[in-house]
């Protein structure tokens, strides 16, 4: 083996794994990314992986495998952005350990994230949430489920892997009921519950025995939901719901839309930004921002209160009532 295979190995077992402690998500999108780099790698100089040197993976071949994600394989700018914090972070590992390179890993190191365009985020309003959580079957297991599932997501704003990663022994329903998740960033976050989730939740509960350990939400065979078995089971719930609530069909509804709605009703509610932060378990407060810019009516709101362009200062005096009567004819 060259150099690259012994410092990628001892990046990922004492870097990421013994130094770092880092989730299993994070192990897996690194993982993913550099099995593309190799697998492009090998297309274009012939070697195998083993044989591949740190010297290989220059600056202007980093380049064109970030080209390859985004115009052949359909990757958008933050999927490439994430897989070039994993070069990135690799490489940084390997700049201690190689200092020959240190010209190659330097360049690797200056390639910029792409910028890219951030839309508006997409939330659902009171009137499509209650055609969402009513568009389940509840004669049927798998639709208790899917609403109790739905319930805690639209009230909770839980991440889908804090959701499907949920254990029985998550939910308190006691004394302060709440549930416990282990988050984004191996960090632990308690989230109360609404009066309304409780209800369904101690339903749920009381169907589904098993030891706490055991999925709150698993599939048919026991196991936990995958990310895409709950955006599937979503998607035919949006379908119901959109023959009721017909502004559905205009939104691309995902499970990350729920917490979004979460979010979006604390602040119609008038809780402070930075509660809403820790409620969503937000690394930093300024990330709660992307909400106030997609609230229109708060701008609207502080619209109201400012004076139009032009007008004379002082105070508002009404017209006379019969002016004002024949101006609105």
């Amino acid at each position: 083996m060259t150099d690259l295979a012994p410092v990628l190995q001892a990046f990922f077992t004492d870097r990421l794994a013994r130094q770092r402690h880092a989730s299993g998500q994070t192990v897996t999108a690194y993982r993913d990314a550099w099995r593309l780099l190799l697998a492009f790698t090998c297309e274009r100089t012939g070697k195998q992986p083993s044989k591949l040197s740190i010297a290989d993976l220059d600056a202007p071949l980093i380049c064109s495998f970030l080209d390859h994600l985004e115009h052949e394989r359909g990757n958008g700018a933050r999927s490439r952005n994430a897989r070039l914090a994993a070069v990135r972070s690799m490489f940084a590992y390997a700049a201690l350990r190689y200092p020959e390179h240190a010209e190659t890993i330097a360049r690797v190191l200056a390639i910029p994230a792409k910028k890219f365009d951030r839309a508006v985020v997409t939330w659902l309003t009171e009137p499509e949430v209650d055609a969402l959580l009513a568009a389940p079957d509840k004669a049927t297991w798998t639709g208790r489920r899917d609403h109790a599932m739905l319930t805690l997501a639209a009230q909770a704003g839980l991440r889908v892997s804090e959701l499907t990663g949920l254990a029985r022994g998550d939910v308190h329903l006691g004394s302060g009921p709440h549930v416990s998740c282990h988050g984004k960033g191996r960090k632990e976050r308690i989230t109360p519950l609404a009066t309304v989730t409780i209800t369904v939740l101690r339903a749920w509960l009381t169907e589904r025995h098993g030891e706490p350990q055991r999925p709150l939400f698993p599939n048919r065979t026991g196991g936990r939901l995958s990310r895409d078995a709950v955006e599937k089971r979503l998607a035919q719930h949006v379908t119901t719901a959109a023959a009721q609530c017909p502004s559905l069909k205009t939104k691309n509804v995902t499970a990350h839309t729920l917490r979004h709605t979460a979010a979006m009703r604390l602040l119609h509610a008038g809780v402070d930004t930075s509660v809403i932060a820790l409620w969503l378990g937000h690394e930093r407060a300024d990330t709660t921002q992307i909400y106030l810019h997609a609230d229109l009516e708060l701008k609207e709101k502080a619209l109201a209160l400012t004076a139009p362009a032009n007008t004379k200062p002082g105070r508002y005096k009404p017209p006379d009532r019969l002016l004002a009567f024949l101006e609105s004819l």
